[in-house]
């Protein structure tokens, strides 16, 4: 660059603009000199943002907290429970809940069928009226298409819904081909025509159906963990879980504590039902992979929460500790690995942040008096919607800091997991020889009563029984003939004459009285 005064005006522009000669000296500049500066300010962004790719890492120091936003409760006089929960797909701003009595043979006179679509905003009256055949007990919005909404009703049908309609069913499935229990889950797949879906009931069947046709199932699975395919052998289903990055995988919660792990594209109707993981005392009322690591999931029956490895079968790697009201649902943060919600029967939702605080929840808070029934997060992770069992929905917002990434929180998860199957194969295989040498044991002892059974001579065994059984009898004959032998005393032969006189006498009377 040739040297001009433009060069010295370049460092000091500030010094320059508070004097004329920065003004008497600009047009002096050389246009090639002009023309490169400003072609190197139009080459660079001043503005660009370098690391928009990178992953949020914020910090927060601020203690976890959660205020409660609406509560929008059942409009009818007889309360129902609200059974299920859905956020809209498109904007989050609307809230599809399904209401029911699962009390068997207990439901009120007059109870209403209705569910309800409610707009956040406006929690004094529902936006969409929904009217099924029967309780809904599910509820779940297509994520393919917002007016269009899958319910499982609690005889066992399958119903469809187009808001667009209105409020009465646009498909309803025949009762012949339906479940025989109230249906407990159902989940859109994720296909081409956006059209599939598929439901879980307690009769133990899994049916997979096309909302084009809802007339019959396009397929049957039966929960028979013996893989004998019998109807009166399955486990009752009370909870679904199906991951789009695993198509052909999903997995069943049932009411006996079993999750049942499946693949729907096996060869055979016995390889179907790929392996179980057992350690619930009663039914698993939720079922959720961790978003950010699939091979772990998460479980909520009786009174503890579990999480679980695929790796691991014989035990869950993770547990909460035994709370003294019974658990009802639960769920992963979608923006979080570590944390996760439960919710009580003493009206409580506990948030759990494992990386902060393992064997207590990060946060408690009591939104009713009645039991909670279901929970549904929004998929930023922000706000909470609870349902309780006299039909009340809390919509909660929590803390920044529950649903913000925090630094290295992805790799401390994963170490956490990692560690922890590592500790449950380990302890695994220490059983696994326990019971080996438990069972050599008992064999050698089985070994050892073969081997001296052969040792005794049975027919010296036989010989001494016949040689007891015969003095037996001799001795017996011989006593028989003693007292045969010995001499009567006089009263009793006196006795005996008097007897045979009588009979004598009796013989006389017998031939009088016969007529000649």
């Amino acid at each position: 660059m040739p040297s001009c005064s433009w060069a010295r005006l370049h460092f000091s522009p500030g010094q320059s603009e508070r004097t004329s000669l920065y003004c008497s000296e600009l047009p002096m500049c050389p246009p090639q000199i002009m023309e490169h500066c400003i072609k190197q300010n139009n080459a660079i962004d001043i503005y660009q943002e370098y690391f928009d790719d990178e992953e949020m890492v914020e910090v927060t120091e601020e203690a976890p907290s959660a205020k409660t936003i609406n509560v929008f409760r059942d409009p009818q006089e007889i309360k129902r429970s609200a059974t299920h929960l859905s956020w809209h797909p498109d904007g989050n701003r609307k809230l599809a809940v399904a209401y029911s009595c699962l009390n068997f043979q207990r439901a009120p006179e007059g109870m209403s069928y209705e569910s309800y679509i409610w707009d956040l905003e406006n929690p004094n009256k529902p936006e969409i009226v929904l009217k099924p055949s029967s309780p809904l007990v599910t509820l779940e919005y297509n994520p393919k298409d917002s007016h269009v909404l899958l319910g499982g009703c609690y005889n066992g049908q399958i119903a469809c819904w187009d808001t667009r309609k209105g409020s009465v069913v646009a498909e309803l499935s025949t009762i012949e081909f339906s479940h025989r229990d109230p249906v407990y889950g159902s989940i859109w797949l994720q296909s081409k025509t956006g059209t599939e879906c598929f439901s879980a009931s307690t009769d133990g069947q899994v049916m997979w159906w096309d909302i084009r046709k809802l007339s019959e199932p396009t397929e049957v699975m039966i929960m028979d963990i013996s893989r004998k395919e019998q109807l009166e052998n399955a486990l009752g289903a009370i909870s679904l879980e199906f991951e789009s990055t695993l198509p052909t995988k999903f997995m069943v919660g049932t009411e006996q504590g079993i999750v049942i792990s499946c693949n729907r594209k096996a060869k055979t109707s016995a390889e179907k039902i790929v392996c179980t993981f057992s350690g619930h005392h009663g039914p698993i009322y939720a079922l959720q992979r961790n978003p950010f690591y699939p091979k772990n999931f998460l479980t909520v029956g009786d009174w503890t929460a579990r999480i679980w490895s695929e790796d691991s079968r014989e035990s869950s790697i993770m547990w909460t500790k035994y709370h003294m009201a019974y658990l009802t649902d639960g769920a992963w943060s979608p923006m979080r690995p570590a944390v996760f919600f439960t919710t009580k029967m003493d009206g409580t939702l506990d948030i759990w942040d494992f990386v902060f605080k393992q064997c207590d929840p990060a946060l408690s808070l009591k939104l009713c008096d009645e039991a909670l029934f279901c929970l549904r997060v929004q998929d930023n992770g922000c706000f909470i919607a609870c349902g309780s069992q006299l039909g009340t929905t809390t919509l909660l917002e929590v803390s920044s800091g529950l649903y913000t990434l925090q630094r290295n929180e992805k790799n401390t998860a994963s170490s956490i997991f990692e560690r922890e199957t590592r500790r449950e194969k380990i302890l695994e295989a220490r059983h696994r020889e326990m019971r080996l040498k438990e069972k050599s044991k008992t064999e050698a002892k089985e070994d050892e009563l073969r081997e001296e059974v052969p040792s005794v001579n049975l027919e010296e065994l036989v010989a001494k029984a016949e040689e007891e059984f015969f003095s037996i009898v001799f001795t017996e004959l011989k006593k028989k003939e003693a007292a045969a032998l010995k001499p009567k005393p006089q009263k009793q032969q006196k006795m005996e004459g008097d007897e045979e006189e009588e009979e004598e006498e009796g013989e006389d009377e017998e031939e009088e009285e016969t007529p000649t």
